[in-house]
Order: C-alpha cells, then structure tokens, then sequence
C-alpha cells in the first residue's frame, strides 16, 4: 500500500454503472474507501452524491456536467472506464484542475469481433432467420446469402479498433481498405484510400470507427449513404451520432442497402429493460445491439485494471500519463523525498514566482518537471523533507494555483 499525506482511508473513491471487480480490488487493495453503485446516477442526485469523493469512476450512462463539477469541491480525478469520454465536461473539469482517464485499449479485440461477427451475419441474413425460426417458419434458402471471402470491406477511422478489424477482416479473405483523415501506416494487405466517397462506393461491407466529434456527426448522412455501392452493408459499432438513423432507415427499406448492423444510437436508454425506439426496429436483416462492442468479460476485467491503474498512479504519484484533458507528466516517485503537485494556470512568471518560494525557503529541490497546455500548467516537484510543508503552502496561496497537495 503506497503513503500518502492524505489518510488512504479517508480517501473516497464512487464507482458507478457496475465496473468490474478488477478495478475494485486495486482500490480496495489500496486502502481507500470505496462505495460501488450498480447503475448510473442523474445529474442532480450526482450533485448531492459528489461533494465528499474524491475519486469517481463512470461508464457511458452518467454524465459529469460543468454543474456537477461545482459541486465536486473534493474531486481529484475522474475515471472513464470505457473508450469514449464525451460523457465528461472535459474543459470544465480541466479548469477545476481534475484529471480524467479513460481505456483507449482494453475493449479493442471485443469490438473487432463483433464487427466480423456482424459482417458474416448480415452477408446470411442470419437475423431475418432467426425470426423466422422464433415465429416457427421454416425459410431454407441460399437467395441473397454470400461468402464474405473475396468481398471488400471499407474501414472509415484506422485507429486501433480499425487496424484490428482490417486484420481479422483479411485473415478471413475479405479485400480491405481504409479511410482516416491523418496518415496511417497500413496493417497486412489493408489499403489506403484518401477519398472517403470512393471507398464508399467501392465497398460491400463499410464500417465506422470514428470518435464523436463536430466533424464526424452525421457523417453518413442521407447523400453519404446514397454514395455507398447498391447492395451493401453499413455498420457502426463507433458513437451514435455519426449515422444518420431515417436516413439509413430509407435507404433500407428502398433496397439500395441490403443491410446494416448498429450497435450505438444518437439517443440510449438510461438503463435496462424496456424503452428503446428507433427506425431501424422490425426493418429486415438489420442487427440491433445494446451498446455492447465492448461488453465482454475479457474486455471489462482489463478496461477496470486500465483505469483503475491510471487512478491509483495519479493518486498516490501524481502521475498524469494517458489523462485526456491534461499536462501528461509520468515522473517516478523518489523515495526518500516529498512531492508537491501543483496545477496552475498557464500565465508568464508562475515557475519563477514557484522558483523564489523554493530559493527564499532554501529547500533543496531533488528533481522538477513542468508540462503545460494553452490552459493549464502541471509542476511535479520533489524536495528534502524538511521544508516540504512550507513550500506547499507558499506555492498554494499563489494567485496562480489552481490546485496543489503534496505525497509522501
């Protein structure tokens, strides 16, 4: 168990939206106070909830708003255990000085698996079999059903989940290419292609592994889908928002798409059970997922060691590597010293007013690293013991400090 400063049991920690037990042993393991919470909490009740934690650790249903973050006067760091992070007021809690973590890596395989699953599905009319055989029909027939092998596949975002999909894509005999907005280096056989309208209209399967952003919302919109080869798949195992639902709803029922596969919609239900609408329900050879490219075993045991590890370096290192909204520091501890964590706003003459604390004091500095961003600045300082103390308080009475806490 690491020291810090801070009684580790007086450190609380809320994880919410049932994360895996992984996570939860490092904390528990850690010393800290945890509370678990099956499911995801509103804005309002997480206003009331918030202001004693510290640390707080979220999946894609709860949503930490800049009015959330008022209350969170406590709040070291935020956990996002999943990939996305659009579920945070990333700039808000940025200003506030709060570091957020997320799992860029752990769901990687999952969702790639499911996307070929999906590709092979919809190339059998598998789901349109399925009902029939639920309803007790009986519709044996090779009509419109076909080998993937030798088909093309377009990936739209090479980033790791599309690296991995081109790879299984092709171990199967499938041609792929690919789209990204930045130069990516190709895996295998997989091609590049720079017009994203051309590999739209070359491709029998398209699939979508972008992030949420201004520029991918509707990004199939209804003249992108009309671009795309008559008779083909779409599929988006990516966010909500980059497909344009009635549109691809149309395009479906007109027969210039023989299929699709949506795992992620622009709105979600809250929680289990019944509630969920959309154009696409009862539309034939269509697949239907809750959200679940990353649900797998597999996938939440290393998303919760992943995130719940980036925590635990923050908290007791003050460690900033793989934060999203936030200076990226990862200096190791050195044992023997005190480490003062200071944020501060990124203004001329702050290292040298921080400089003049440390001269006036005569505190001897053992090493001292600074990182910033247009907003922020992060220094992680360690200094001999004795004057540790004072320096921290000199450094957090500065007009400049957002944040400051010392380890040791």
């Amino acid at each position: 168990m690491s020291q810090t400063s801070y009684p580790k049991n007086k450190i609380k920690v809320l994880l919410l939206e049932n994360i895996h037990e992984s996570g939860r042993a490092l904390f528990r393991a850690d010393g800290l106070d945890l509370e678990v919470l099956s499911g995801a909490l509103g804005e309002e009740e997480l206003r009331e909830r918030i202001s004693d934690v510290h640390i707080i650790g979220i999946r894609s249903k709860t949503n930490i708003t800049a009015s959330v973050l008022e209350k969170a006067d406590r709040l070291l760091a935020i956990g996002c255990f999943c990939i996305g992070t659009n579920q945070v007021d990333l700039e808000a809690a940025k200003r506030r000085g709060i570091p957020v973590f997320n799992a860029p890596f752990s769901n990687t395989r999952s969702v790639a698996e499911l996307v070929i699953s999906d590709v092979v599905a919809l190339a059998r009319h598998i789901p349109d079999n399925i009902r029939d055989m639920h309803q007790g029909v009986w519709q044996k027939s090779a009509t419109g059903s076909f080998e993937v092998r030798g088909k093309s596949l377009g990936i739209v975002g090479y980033g790791r989940i599309g690296r991995q999909v081109g790879v299984l894509a092709e171990a199967m005999g499938m041609k792929v290419s690919y789209y990204d907005i930045e130069q990516q280096l190709p895996m295998g056989n997989n091609k590049p292609i720079l017009d994203l309208d051309v590999l739209l209209a070359e491709s029998d399967f398209v699939t979508l592994h972008v992030p949420e952003t201004d520029e991918t919302k509707n990004l199939m919109s209804r003249e992108r889908i009309a671009k795309m080869k008559k008779g083909a798949y779409l599929l988006n195992l990516a966010r909500g928002t980059v497909v344009d639902i009635p549109a691809l709803a149309e395009a479906l029922k007109s027969g210039h798409l023989a299929g699709a596969a949506i795992d992620v919609f622009p709105k979600e239900p809250k929680g289990n059970g019944p509630g969920f609408e959309s154009e696409l329900v009862g539309l034939k050879n269509v697949i239907l997922t809750p959200h679940i490219g990353g649900s797998t075993e597999e996938a939440q045991y290393n998303i919760g060691l992943e995130v719940a590890g980036r925590l635990l370096d923050f908290l007791n290192a003050g460690m900033t590597t793989g934060a999203v909204n936030f200076p990226q520091i990862g200096q190791p501890l050195l044992p023997g010293k005190h480490r003062i964590l200071n944020v501060h706003k990124n203004v001329p003459g702050v290292l040298t007013a921080i400089n003049g604390i440390v001269s006036a004091t005569k505190a001897n500095v053992a090493a001292q690293v600074l990182a910033t961003d247009p907003i922020l600045g992060y220094l992680v300082m360690d200094l001999d013991r004795e004057l540790s103390e004072e320096v921290k308080e000199q450094v957090k009475s500065l007009d400049t400090s957002i944040r400051t806490r010392i380890l040791y």
